[in-house]
């Protein structure tokens, strides 16, 4: 398998998706570096078979929708519906970070696999949703059945309604975006459950409805028909309060421009007219502009109808904000397009001779520059990578003895970790893998056993203390390692920051608030600031291979540990 680079590194994406919304979502994800793998079932993404396809492709296997898509991806062909695939699918999934399918609701849950299910075998588990109408989990829609493309979340949320030349034309937007724009939402999610996740050990579902996403895209059309109570229409080419803006034509085409400021406006109203222009009170404000468009885009239009896009760029690049309408093919050749490596080039497996060109991501990272991209992966590529993993061997008895041994062969401090319920309930355990991790800020970090009593309670809990035993508090080291339902009974236990409890008489007390959670296997570490410390005198009582010893502050360490029985 290629190693890969890139900011996201390290995160693996199961990718149920198919077409457009959740394919752009995981591409972005693939591009920085995160493995991405497609589960698929045996005809594979409905996208292979879309087209177009090139002339050095008779057997039609690289559809440059699908190319496009799913560059730097993996493949993995399962059949859901049998009891091998889901097992073989649930093993993928216990170690995965994140997982996004774009079904219709319910056709997980009719599988068997819902995120419910799913996060019972991986807690930490990310699973986002892009639905048409989203998911009931968030909101019951009356169209949450519907199955939706792009051009019906345009025309339900909005976009097409503001977009053409006129009320009686209303026009889709070029590109997907009821699909792209909802697959980018989708990653943004993602990313912040993922960072929750990491902070906690929870993972959570996300949901993004294609239809919600264009009305967070129209938002404009949302306040104008609030502050002003009009229904918003499409505006042509043109701005629906802001005036020279829009499209505007050339002798050989066409040019935008967008003038907002007073500046610009005095900038181009001087290369149009001069001070006569730049005077004129009609146009002076933008209030002004606003109110006299019609006669303003007019004007505007008749000068720029005298030049050519070239004439026209020498005179206004640069000084307002202003730029030809391009075709693909005077994006190809333009050297921006080249400065800012926005063509990526993939290797082609059947054909190296001739590889693929597509847009690149344009999300750059200062400290993590974006891996090239890989080529797109051939139908059930990688099952015998992922679908037959090395497990390694069991470890025997007599090793784990050992191996426990090893773990225990250096001697450690014992701690009372402290914390406090919602409804205000004690709870402790006694920890000896405590360190502290950085002083600046004061971090300090603490394992937890997945399988204790307390475990959920400080999984999810926003403070905790640390008390720091003395030899003189052996008896209560060992209440905290039991089960018992008394443990606070035994000693001096007050009241810290936060309302944390704290042991008196303890040679150290940290009231911490939680950083961050790590996963470790069977244990979680902890990682806490401290809020606040206390220090007392004392002899510390030490742990050594099962046993508690003590450490006179005048006697060495070694001396003081019992020498093993022969």
């Amino acid at each position: 398998m290629t190693e890969t680079t890139g900011i996201l590194n390290g995160v693996r994406v199961l990718d149920l998706s198919r077409m457009l919304s959740g394919p752009y979502c995981t591409m972005m994800l693939a591009d920085h570096g995160a493995e991405v793998i497609k589960i698929e079932s045996g005809t594979g993404d409905t996208s292979r078979a879309n087209g177009p396809f090139r002339d050095d492709d008779p057997d039609h296997l690289w559809a440059g929708y699908f190319v496009s898509l799913n560059r730097s991806k993996k493949s993995v062909t399962l059949d859901l519906k049998t009891p091998d695939g889901k097992a073989a699918f649930c093993t993928l999934v216990r170690d995965a970070d994140v997982l996004v399918e774009n079904f219709r609701p319910g056709v997980m849950e009719r599988l068997g696999l819902s995120y419910e299910y799913l996060a019972t075998l991986n807690p930490r588990l990310v699973y986002g949703a892009v639905r048409g109408f989203g998911d009931p989990r968030s909101g019951q829609s009356p169209y949450a059945d519907w199955p939706c493309y792009d051009v019906v979340a345009q025309a339900m949320g909005g976009l097409m309604a503001i977009t053409g030349p006129d009320a009686a034309s209303p026009t889709k937007v070029g590109p997907g975006v009821g699909d792209i724009f909802s697959g980018m939402m989708m990653a943004f999610g993602l990313m912040a459950a993922l960072r929750h996740a990491d902070a906690t050990g929870a993972g959570q579902f996300v949901d993004v409805a294609m239809y919600d996403a264009m009305i967070s895209l129209c938002e404009r059309a949302v306040y104008l028909n609030d502050f002003t109570g009009t229904v918003p229409g499409p505006e042509g080419n043109n701005h629906p309060f802001l005036a020279p803006f829009g499209l505007f034509g050339a002798s050989d085409g066409a040019v935008a421009l967008g003038i907002v400021d007073d500046a610009f406006w005095r900038a181009l109203a001087g290369v149009m007219q001069g001070d006569a222009l730049v005077c004129d009170p009609r146009f002076s404000t933008r209030a002004a502009r606003a109110e006299n468009r019609q006669v303003l885009n007019t004007l505007v239009g008749a000068w720029t109808a005298q030049y050519s896009k070239a004439e026209l760029t020498q005179k206004l690049g640069g000084l307002i904000p202003y730029g030809p309408l391009q075709t693909v093919q005077d994006m190809i050749n333009d050297p921006h397009v080249a400065a800012r490596n926005m063509l990526s080039t993939i290797a082609n497996p059947d054909n190296p001779d001739r590889p693929w060109q597509v847009a690149s991501n344009p999300l750059r990272f200062g400290a993590a520059p974006m891996p090239a991209a890989a080529s797109p992966p051939k139908l059930g590529a990688d099952n015998a990578h992922y679908l037959t993993p090395t497990v390694p061997p069991p470890m025997s008895d007599q090793n784990k003895k050992a191996l426990r041994e090893a773990f225990g062969s250096f001697a450690t401090g014992i701690t009372v970790v402290a914390t406090r319920q919602a409804d205000g309930t004690r709870r402790g355990f006694t920890a000896n893998s405590f360190t502290s991790v950085s002083l600046d800020p004061p971090l300090v970090l603490i394992c937890i056993a997945k399988t204790g009593l307390s475990y959920e309670v400080f999984r999810t809990s926003t403070c905790f203390s640390v008390n720091v035993l003395s030899d003189a508090q052996r008896d209560i080291s060992k209440i905290f390692a039991s089960q018992s339902a008394n443990k606070f009974d035994l000693g001096e236990w007050t009241h810290g920051a936060a309302e944390m409890p704290v042991l008196r008489d303890a040679l150290a007390n940290f009231i911490c608030q939680r950083e961050n959670l790590v996963e470790a296997g069977d244990h979680v570490i902890m990682i806490g600031r401290v809020l606040d410390m206390q220090i007392q005198q004392g002899a510390p009582l030490g742990y050594f291979k099962g046993n508690y010893f003590s450490v006179g502050l005048d006697q060495s360490l070694i001396s003081a540990v019992p020498n093993p029985a022969p």
